[in-house]
């Protein structure tokens, strides 16, 4: 089994359940499934490695946002890279998944290859950040990024951060002063064209902001050129 990456599937639609199985075996994937939040945490103890997880919002009992908590809650599992499924497409939902840790999200109906291609993404992000040796920090005064551990260190404290706010801390810290679209940012982090959803940005960045800035409502880590992106600046 542990030649092949593992998905879990988290919806209780069979037939969504199905479409994902069939195409995720068919591109080289080992598929575990659930149809209740409670039994994808139990299926999360059971499993020594599982690589990704497709979560739907809507299930019974425990719903999405719940066993997404409880998923970036534990050490044992808060790296998992996280896709969210909704059939609401609605942005509160979708701002709320993605501060509380989802790397990615896309809503019902969906087309197969791109999910497959979001899939393939953030698995990729996060191997490469596992196989990653040799280490690398970016040291800005009081505030220290870690290529190597991925971690935020700012005051001598450690600042936790899902992989997606930390890879847009990273890239933005690794050009200081060079200012970055939302469109650049999207395909450099996230791995593919995001059209028309810049947002994911926007959120990403306003809770990266509440994590290192004194102020984060008068920033001077991250900076926002108006009309255009985001820059970091290297004093801070």
């Amino acid at each position: 089994m542990r030649n092949k990456l593992t998905i879990l599937i988290v919806d209780d639609e069979p037939h969504i359940l199905e479409l994902l199985r069939y195409n995720l075996l068919e591109h080289g994937y080992y598929v575990i499934e659930s149809q209740t939040g409670e039994d994808a945490l139990e299926k999360l103890k059971q499993y020594n490695h599982i690589d990704g997880i497709i979560l739907d919002l809507l299930l019974p009992g425990i719903d999405g946002l719940e066993v997404l908590r409880r998923i970036r809650s534990s050490e044992e599992t808060k790296q998992i890279p996280i896709i969210m499924l909704t059939a609401k497409n609605e942005e509160f939902d979708t701002v709320l998944g993605l501060e509380m840790g989802a790397d990615d999200y896309i809503g019902k109906p969906f087309r197969i290859r791109e999910l497959l291609a979001r899939v393939k993404a953030v698995i990729r992000r996060d191997q490469r950040y596992i196989s990653q040796k040799n280490e690398k920090k970016y040291v800005f005064n009081n505030l220290e990024i870690n290529k190597t551990t991925r971690q935020v260190v700012q005051d001598g404290k450690a600042i936790e951060m899902p992989l997606k706010e930390f890879e847009l801390l990273l890239l933005l810290a690794s050009y200081p002063d060079r200012v970055f679209t939302r469109e650049e940012l999207l395909e450099k982090v996230w791995g593919y064209d995001y059209f028309g959803e810049t947002r994911t940005v926007d959120v990403h960045i306003r809770y990266i902001r509440q994590k290192i800035e004194v102020d984060p409502a008068n920033p001077k880590w991250i900076k926002t050129v108006h009309g255009v992106g985001y820059k970091f600046t290297e004093k801070g």
